[in-house]
């Protein structure tokens, strides 16, 4: 069932076998020195904060459901059968669906997949680091929140898990058009990543496993049979989604120092490249970084300018089960100095970058400190955001300081900055450079081009960011599943959502760059706004079969009542001299002169659903999430018919199928540039073909020409 990773466990006696492995993991997190976990059932110790570091202490409704020291207690899903692996031999196990890497991607990818009934297992290196945040606690932001909010509407998990874990919420964009709007939550980075494990604990036909792999089993031909662990074991399975986050081969450096690891403390994934690389993939190298983060105890808010979150509390899920508000933490604005830049200015031969030995190009929209000061010459200072990472914890993220600096210039860089003079750090900042493959080596599916059963979500197709992971995870993880089911695979247009526009990038576009969504890259933004996502995707996760029972039937009552909504507002008339009439004049500037209905109303400037329920014109929607669609699909209702009519016309040709076997090499009449792109690429329609650079509309015409040719003989 979708829903039972959130049904809580009967008290274990600890002496059934689940009650036994609970008491153990309980130790051994005891023992590796994460503190003690209350067992299911028995009520957690309310420990008592002090002031010792030097912000008050979070309130007891900000830990609710937390035990000793703000630890979640554990969730340990019964027994069953179905989620253990079926043994072939002493060094074999079989599963149907085997998901490599334990990150966003990998948790989205192996949920989807448990969940749609197949046996499932998850390797990660490390299994005290599922869902880890090692840059900033944060999911959404723009672009990113509306890629969440479509997760969710899928039936994946990232916006249950980032609203019962968040410390302050935000609604970007505000000031421009609803296309943008965009929800950033910070969360507490070790409350999250313990919510995901418990989740993945508690799924049925999922199991966990700690290991490298570092080799794939493939048939005679050429198809995926399962993955080799580091110290010999074959897991056998019908398909494989790799995830491997910065793992393949990662190296951090600072200043000129460096160590193989895929994140700092954590080693790297060593012999999956050349194993890919053998069988003919396409590999190359990408970095980022993060900042380095300091003591709360040590900084001077006095200097700082506070950031709120926002009152209205919006959120990811559309399940309203999960909309429980919980107190917020303040973020922290400073500033760069005169003092910063020069620091910088004079030590860029000491970062990796600027001074040769790191050549991996990293994301151009999260740049480092040094790239900001060098390519914005002009600006005289550049904001730094402080952030909190968690409730339990005096970590600040300096966010805005990424930086390749050596250690010994990265605290004297941090005091040039307004308010943390007197600051400590806890942590350096690094840089981490890792493998990657061009995810142009992939079908739309996520499938391989190469290898039948193969699948790669995340950073190792060269995207940035938590978001853009899971929404490749769960479309991996479906497609996985269904692979291992012989089901058709699922493909999102890129018309349909965010998804499909990361995803078409990524397969038709030579990406040589980390990759991050933005609201710019799609040409249909208007149509794929975050109120909308569930109306656009929630129908399609039900079909597949991620989506069911009450979270079904609360998106149908939904439905229906937004539905009869509109149509109220269509039909219902007030006369000039109603008190709506005469608030909306008011507020618009624009005088009622004949009766009108409340759709016209609600499309006058500035006049919002909330001034139909003040003055009690209001319906049965229920809330902000309803109204705020309402309101969005009556005042831009014109530019949406045009949208989609756009679309409709534009399907004749994009969505026409380009053979899988055709020889571009023989069209003469494309140019050699698009020849040789369209070869390296292959993609699947003409859509695909005329977003690929290089490709220009002579040559698409051309290719329209050829196919034409083609059918006729």
């Amino acid at each position: 069932e979708v829903g039972a990773q959130n049904t809580r466990p009967k008290p274990l006696d600890g002496t059934s076998a689940v009650g036994m492995r609970t008491l153990t993991r309980c130790l051994s997190r005891t023992l590796a020195g994460r503190g003690p976990v209350s067992m299911p059932g028995v009520s957690p110790r309310r420990a008592s904060r002090s002031d010792s570091w030097g912000f008050p202490s979070p309130p007891l409704s900000l830990r609710a459901g937390l035990g000793r020291e703000g630890r979640c207690r554990p969730r340990v899903r019964p027994y069953s059968s179905s989620a253990t692996s079926r043994h072939v031999a002493g060094d074999e196990e079989r599963y149907d669906v085997i998901v490599v890497g334990g990150g966003h991607a990998g948790c989205e990818a192996a949920l989807a997949s448990a969940r749609l009934g197949c046996d499932t297992l998850l390797v990660n290196l490390n299994l005290d680091r599922i869902a880890w945040q090692p840059c900033n606690p944060a999911v959404g932001g723009a672009g990113k929140s509306q890629l969440v909010h479509e997760i969710d509407a899928l039936g994946g998990e990232m916006g249950k898990v980032a609203d019962r874990t968040y410390v302050q919420k935000r609604v970007l964009n505000r000031s421009k058009g609803p296309a943008v709007w965009s929800l950033r939550a910070q969360t507490d980075k070790h409350l999250y990543s313990r919510e995901m494990r418990d989740v993945l604990d508690a799924c049925p036909n999922l199991s966990l496993r700690e290991a490298m792999v570092v080799d794939l089993k493939l048939g005679p031909n050429d198809e995926i049979e399962g993955v080799v662990t580091h110290f010999g074991i074959t897991l056998l399975a019908d398909a494989v989604v790799i995830t491997t986050g910065t793992f393949m081969n990662g190296r951090i450096w600072v200043g000129k120092q460096s160590a193989p690891a895929g994140r700092a403390g954590e080693a790297p994934s060593v012999g999956l490249t050349e194993k890919l690389q053998s069988l003919g993939f396409e590999t190359e190298r990408l970095k980022t970084g993060t900042p380095p983060r300091v003591d709360r105890r040590t900084i001077d808010f006095s200097k700082l300018e506070e950031q709120k979150g926002d009152e209205d509390v919006r959120w990811f899920t559309y399940d309203t089960a999960h909309h429980v508000p919980r107190e917020q933490m303040s973020c922290y604005l400073t500033y760069t100095s005169k003092e910063t830049h020069r620091m910088i200015e004079e030590n860029l031969d000491e970062t990796p970058t600027y001074g040769g030995w790191m050549p991996a190009k990293g994301p151009r929209y999260c740049p480092s400190i040094e790239d900001k000061i060098v390519r914005f010459k002009d600006k005289e200072r550049h904001q730094i955001f402080l952030e909190p990472e968690g409730l339990t914890t005096p970590e600040i993220y300096v966010q805005g300081l990424s930086t390749g600096l050596p250690e010994r210039l990265q605290l004297p860089l941090l005091r040039t900055l307004p308010g943390l003079e007197n600051c400590r750090m806890l942590r350096h900042a690094y840089a981490v450079e890792y493998d990657y493959l061009p995810a142009h080596q992939c079908r739309a599916t996520l499938e391989t081009k190469k290898i039948s059963g193969l699948f790669l979500s995340g950073q190792i197709n060269g995207t940035t960011g938590y978001e853009e992971a899971g929404a490749q995870g769960i479309l991996a993880g479906i497609n996985a599943a269904r692979k291992a089911r012989g089901l058709d695979l699922v493909t999102l247009p890129r018309e349909s959502s965010y998804i499909g526009t990361l995803v078409d990038d990524l397969v038709t576009k030579d990406l040589r760059e980390p990759y991050r969504v933005l609201t710019s890259r799609s040409e249909h933004r208007l149509l794929l706004r975050s109120d909308n996502a569930d109306m656009r995707l929630t129908p399609l996760g039900n079909e597949i079969g991620l989506i069911h029972g009450e979270r079904w039937q609360a998106f149908l009552d939904k439905r229906e009542r937004v539905r009869a909504e509109m149509e109220r507002l269509s039909k219902e008339r007030i006369p000039p001299e109603d008190p709506l009439a005469v608030a909306a004049a008011g507020v618009s500037g624009h005088n009622v002169s004949r009766h009108v209905t409340l759709e016209e109303l609600l499309r006058y400037p500035k006049v919002s659903y909330e001034l139909l329920e003040r003055c009690g014109r209001g319906g049965e929607v229920v809330g902000s999430q309803e109204r705020e669609h309402v309101e969005i699909s009556v005042k831009y209702a014109g530019f949406v018919r045009r949208a989609e009519q756009d679309i409709a016309r534009a399907r004749g040709k994009v969505g026409v199928r380009i053979p899988e076997d055709i020889n571009y090499g023989e069209i003469k009449i494309i140019s050699m540039e698009a020849r040789e792109k369209l070869s390296r690429v292959r993609p699947a329609t003409v859509g695909q073909a005329a977003r690929i650079g290089g490709v220009n509309p002579s040559d698409i015409s051309a290719l329209l020409i050829h196919l034409r040719r083609r059918e006729k003989l």
